[in-house]
């Protein structure tokens, strides 16, 4: 569905949200990988001679999950490191400290998961990338990362052959920023030397990307498909998942894209109808 609007501009760049749209998920995958990341840290952690069960890493990360929801509320983030960091504390409560040459290890275990719970490109994703870099468009990575930190989310793209269809990957972690504040969709702009208007971005998220691309001046496609997305996750009131889908105050009918699609093969015609040469 296209939204009639007089107000055209031509169109340079389009930027992508990750999950769950150009990355799709199994049902279940969420919670598969959160215990594959807690059995990695707790069998890095006995290798380091701590000796600590999953039950206990389970815990401890729910905790920091906890912490990082108070921070992400203020839409800023922290550095990968810095959840290590928090992570260890709710573990050992300073009663161990964190070495610096276990920060390599735990990192890994940390990351691996992504690989071991992978989730799967959206089946039109290579095809609509390759035709936006045939149309001379700019294309951009816009993420608000999770546990799953931006260089783990980089090299899975690299594995699945779409980096080279990217000239720009933000993601929350690395700029200290979160979507919905219009800072981190203007860096887009800046790095591509691009005005706000002239960038479509495309999330599933009508918070984050359809309220905040729109509030920070670019156009925004909806992406609203049933496929790829976690069901399991979005029914617990408590994931990470259901919570990223709240509106906090906002109206849903005061959300208003300038286009919705069900499908990314979809965004070829929304473009050429948004775009004045």
């Amino acid at each position: 569905m296209l939204r009639k609007d007089r107000h055209k501009s031509r169109v340079k760049t389009v930027t992508f949200d990750i999950w769950e749209t150009l990355l799709f998920e199994r049902d279940g995958s969420s919670a598969r990988r959160s215990s594959a990341r807690c059995r990695n840290l707790a069998n890095v952690l006995r290798k380091l001679g701590v000796e600590v069960s999953v039950e206990k890493v389970d815990f401890a990360l729910k905790k920091t999950i906890s912490s990082l929801l108070k921070i992400w509320d203020t839409n800023r983030d922290v550095a990968h490191l810095q959840q290590i960091q928090l992570l260890m504390k709710h573990l050992f409560e300073d009663s161990v400290p964190l070495k610096e040459e276990w920060i390599g290890a735990l990192s890994s275990a940390y990351v691996s998961a992504l690989f071991e719970v992978p989730p799967y490109l959206n089946p039109d994703a290579c095809e609509v990338l390759r035709w936006l870099k045939n149309q001379g468009k700019y294309v951009g990575i816009i993420c608000n990362t999770g546990l799953t930190p931006g260089f783990g989310l980089r090299r899975f793209l690299e594995r699945e052959g779409v980096v080279k269809y990217i000239d720009v990957m933000i993601f929350s972690d690395e700029v200290g920023i979160r979507k919905p504040d219009p800072r981190i969709f203007h860096l887009v702009s800046e790095r591509l030397k691009v005005k706000p208007c002239e960038v479509i971005h495309v999330g599933d998220n009508l918070r984050s990307d359809v309220w905040g691309a729109k509030n920070a001046g670019l156009k925004a496609v909806y992406f609203l498909c049933e496929a790829g997305r976690d069901k399991m996750a979005e029914s617990d009131s408590t994931s990470l998942v259901s919570l990223s889908r709240k509106l906090d105050g906002l109206r849903e009918e005061d959300i208003v894209p300038d286009a919705t699609i069900s499908s990314l093969a979809m965004l070829k015609k929304v473009i050429e109808k948004l775009t004045v040469a």
